[in-house]
C-alpha cells in the first residue's frame, strides 16, 4: 500500500485523484473496523426507496421482514435514511441496526432510530458505500425504489453472476397486493433473457418471496445445510454445516457436471492452505468459474439433502 502511495506521487496524480483516494481508504477503513466488532452475527441488507411513507405496504412490510430476521439472529444493514431504510431499522431497533449514509445535497441527516449510533458510517462515494453493502451481507433484501434502487440490486446480481462477489441469497419483497416485482421479472424475462442478454440459469440469482414469511424461510434456508464458500486455487470450497450422505454428494457431482472443469465433486477435510472453520466438512471440485446461476442452484440442492447424521 505504501509502495502504491509512492507511485502516485512519482506518476505526478493531481490534487483530486489524491483527496479521492485518500478520502476512500478512510472511510472503508473505518467501515471495516465497525464491523469488525461484530463478525459473528450473519447481517443482510436491505435495498429500497428512501420515498416510501410510513403508511405504505412496502414500509410495512420492510419492518416485519427486518424484525422477523433479527428475531433470528441477524443484523440488518440499510442506507440510514428514510422510507424503506427506517423501516430497516424499525423493526430490528437500534441494537441490531447498521446504517450506512451517504452525503447527498437533499439528505443531509440520518433517521431516528440510528442517529449518533457507533455503527452509524457516512460515506461521501456511493462506490465505497456499495462495497461495504455487499461485502459485509450473509443475503441481500430489495423492496420496490428507484434509480438508486436497481443500481444496488443490478450491481449485485452483476457480482454474483460474474464471481466476483460470493453468492448469496437475494430476495425481492413488497408489500401486500404490490405486483411491483412481477412487472420488473417480465422486463428481465421478456427483454433481457429473450433478448440473449442474460442466460436462463441468471433467473436463478434471485428470488421473488409473496410474503414477509417466504422472504425470511427463503434467507434461513440458504444456510440450512450450506456455511460458506471460497477458492483455494482453482478449487471451490463449499463449507457445510453437517456433512452429507456419500450418495448425495454423487448424485450432485453428475447433475453439476456443467460447473466441473475436470473431476467430480468430493467431500472432504479443510485443504492445508485454509484457516477458517476447520472444524466443517467441505464439498471440493474444481469449478469453471463460469455459470454462477447454476452454482446458486447447487446450493439449493444441497440444502434439500438430508445430512449424513439425520434420524
Amino acid at each position: 500500500m505504501l509502495e502504491t502511495c509512492l507511485k502516485l506521487v512519482a506518476d505526478r496524480a493531481g490534487t483530486g485523484e489524491l483527496k479521492l483516494i485518500r478520502s476512500a481508504l478512510k472511510e472503508l477503513r473505518h467501515a471495516y473496523r465497525v464491523f469488525a466488532l461484530r463478525p459473528e452475527t450473519r447481517k443482510i441488507s436491505i435495498f429500497g426507496s428512501a420515498r416510501t411513507p410510513p403508511a405504505h405496504p412496502d414500509y410495512a412490510a420492510a419492518r416485519a421482514f427486518s424484525r422477523a430476521m433479527a428475531q433470528a439472529g441477524w443484523e440488518v444493514i440499510t442506507g440510514a435514511g428514510d422510507g424503506i431504510m427506517k423501516a430497516g431499522h424499525e423493526g430490528p431497533g437500534r441494537e441490531a441496526s447498521f446504517g450506512l449514509a451517504i452525503r447527498l445535497p437533499f439528505e443531509t441527516t440520518a433517521n431516528e432510530i440510528i442517529q449518533g449510533d457507533s455503527k452509524l458510517i457516512n460515506f461521501r462515494y456511493f462506490f465505497t458505500r456499495k462495497l461495504i453493502f455487499v461485502s459485509q451481507a450473509d443475503a441481500v433484501a430489495v423492496l420496490p425504489g428507484g434509480f438508486g434502487t436497481h443500481d444496488e440490486l443490478f450491481e449485485v446480481l452483476t457480482l454474483i453472476q460474474t464471481g466476483k462477489s460470493v453468492v448469496v441469497p437475494v430476495v425481492l419483497l413488497e408489500g401486500e397486493g404490490g405486483d411491483f416485482w412481477g412487472k420488473w421479472e417480465e422486463y428481465v424475462e421478456q427483454a433481457l433473457l429473450a433478448g440473449a442478454f442474460i442466460s436462463p440459469e441468471d433467473l436463478c440469482l434471485h428470488h421473488r418471496a409473496r410474503s414477509v414469511e417466504e422472504a425470511v424461510e427463503h434467507v434461513r434456508r440458504f444456510y440450512r445445510i450450506y456455511h460458506s464458500s471460497r477458492y483455494v486455487r482453482d478449487l471451490l470450497v463449499i463449507r457445510l454445516k453437517r456433512r452429507l450422505r456419500d450418495q448425495d454428494v454423487q448424485r450432485l457431482s453428475k447433475e453439476f457436471a456443467e460447473i466441473i472443469a475436470s473431476g467430480s465433486i468430493e467431500q472432504r477435510e479443510a485443504l492445508p492452505e485454509e484457516k477458517d472453520h476447520l472444524e466443517l466438512p467441505r464439498l471440493v471440485f474444481h469449478h469453471t468459474k463460469h455459470k454462477f446461476g447454476l452454482l446458486r442452484r447447487l446450493i439449493d440442492r444441497i440444502n434439500e439433502c438430508e445430512p449424513m447424521d439425520a434420524g
